[in-house]
């Protein structure tokens, strides 16, 4: 990383030099007559800034870079570097996604989570089944299911004839986003139109009188409810530390004794989103003292019938401030699969065949031409976007003011890696982080108000290719590559806050 710029030099040269024109006091002295000219403080500082290239170099990354950098005001391209090659954006995809949302949706779109009865009510009871219809709501958890078992009460249903059905249809049931992933990760869960707790279960062991007590917990902060359709088994081994498996039904996991220490917990991702979702529902339904039979999968289209009450989540435009912060995967993909669906009048059968949508979305309201996403996320890998087109793309959403008040504000580091708190440069961008991938695109605002735009994307494909399944978690040599690629566009950052401002 290049050598920090001081916030004193930085505020006096490029605010007070560059509004004023002031010379600084260390120059006060100068000759009246010099063989050459004196450089009054902003072109000092401008001459003092290494080249692009020399900061691309140093930062030892291996493979490509690309970036793009633009004024907002005039739309001008002031510097880049293969701005046409094609990149993995990583989670930087999310910031696409989440214009397409707002686009498709609308800025206050809910999604909604419903009981519906069928063959009608008597006397508080459902006289047929009771149906557990998801509308694809990502942010549902298990606090939600207990909020609408207490409606359900609420409502005067006190009993059930017939089945429990639950139902994610809304949108396709995938096993996961990235089958390239590790089993385990948790960001990497299924998707369906019923999730829950981000389709992620809570295991968590502690070591007791020589042996292990084990949890698998639809966990929140007020509600701990244990669930059966997940299951864990210590075994004595060193490696693979997880194996996962589908016995009857069940999630059945394992884990290497060898791994586990004194205690610890993580959150495993969810293969049968609608049966988890039906057991924590079914537990605070029994709570409220309405008794349901185990829950029953519904394919296809769900029946008619009353809806008895439903649970809304947040608009839609508080749920992607969320997901640009936390960068949660399933949430990008359901947005990303909902705003298809209404977009086409479709269900979509993949996210390749979505994220088709979305590219061909962006190139007509954006006029991005090289959007090749196969997911909404940018979990999988060969998701291509040059730096030129998302950079194009962002600019030409920044006339709509949406999507820069949701996006996340940029950490600025010193030399330590600690933060900055006040950093002349105020930075407002989506982060994307694969192994050995590494980008980064947003605004920054300077101190004398002038605005730029900016992507960056890394990738050292080779190393990330080399890697095995196992290693994709924690790959060799993948924290220092990724720190380097940071720290490269940080300086990236700071070089064009001083040589582009104003």
């Amino acid at each position: 990383m290049t050598k920090m710029i001081s916030r004193r030099l930085f505020l006096g040269s490029v605010a007070a030099f560059g509004a004023t024109g002031f010379a600084h006091p260390s120059w006060a002295n100068a000759p009246e007559k010099s063989l050459r000219p004196v450089a009054r403080g902003t072109d000092m500082l401008r001459e003092l800034q290494k080249p692009a290239e020399a900061l691309v170099d140093a930062a030892r990354l291996g493979g490509r870079v690309g970036f793009a950098v633009a004024n907002v005001a005039t739309g001008k391209r002031l510097e880049q570097r293969n701005p046409d090659l094609g990149q993995p954006p990583a989670s930087v995809a999310k910031a696409l996604t989440a214009a397409y949302g707002l686009d498709v949706l609308g800025h206050d779109y809910r999604f909604k989570t419903r009981l519906i009865a069928t063959g009608g009510l008597l006397n508080g009871v459902v006289q047929g089944d009771l149906i557990l219809a998801g509308g694809g709501d990502p942010t549902l958890s298990t606090d939600g299911l207990a909020s609408l078992a207490g409606q359900l009460k609420t409502a005067g249903i006190t009993a059930v004839k017939g089945d429990f059905i639950v139902w994610g249809g809304a949108l396709p049931m995938l096993r996961d986003i990235d089958s390239g992933q590790p089993d385990h990760v948790g960001y990497n869960p299924s998707v369906s139109g019923l999730n829950v707790n981000y389709n992620r279960v809570h295991f968590e062991w502690r070591q007791a009188s020589g042996s292990y007590n084990v949890t698998m917990q639809a966990r929140t902060e007020r509600h701990r409810p244990s669930v059966k359709m997940a299951s864990m088994q210590i075994i004595a081994r060193s490696a693979p530390v997880y194996t996962y498996a589908d016995h009857a039904g069940i999630d059945t996991w394992t884990v290497a004794k060898g791994a586990l220490g004194n205690g610890g917990a993580r959150w495993l991702p969810v293969r049968k989103p609608e049966v988890y979702a039906g057991e924590v529902f079914q537990t605070f339904a029994g709570a409220q003292g309405i008794k349901l039979s185990a829950p029953i999968v519904l394919q296809g289209d769900v029946p008619e019938g009353e809806t008895v009450t439903a649970y809304s989540s947040e608009p839609l435009h508080k749920i992607l401030k969320d997901m640009l912060k936390w960068s949660t995967n399933l949430t990008a993909e359901v947005v990303g699969l909902t705003a298809t669906y209404v977009r086409t009048g479709n269900r979509p059968s993949s996210l390749e065949n979505s994220a088709k949508e979305l590219n061909a979305w962006a190139k007509e309201t954006l006029g991005v031409q090289s959007a090749a996403l196969v997911d909404h996320s940018g979990l999988g890998e060969s998701s291509r976007i040059s730096a030129g087109d998302m950079m194009h793309a962002l600019l030409a959403l920044r006339k709509s003011n949406e999507l820069k008040p949701l996006l996340k504000s940029f950490r600025m580091l010193d030399e330590n890696r600690n933060l900055i708190k006040d950093h002349p440069l105020s930075v407002h961008a989506k982060t994307g982080t694969l192994n050995f991938v590494s980008g980064l695109a947003g605004y920054v605002d300077l101190p004398d108000g002038t605005e730029l735009v900016f992507a960056i994307f890394a990738a050292n494909l080779d190393r990330r290719a080399a890697l095995t399944k196992s290693e994709r978690e924690r790959p060799p040599g993948g924290r220092e590559w990724n720190r380097r690629a940071k720290s490269l566009q940080q300086s990236l950052i700071e070089r064009w806050g001083i040589v582009y401002s104003s």
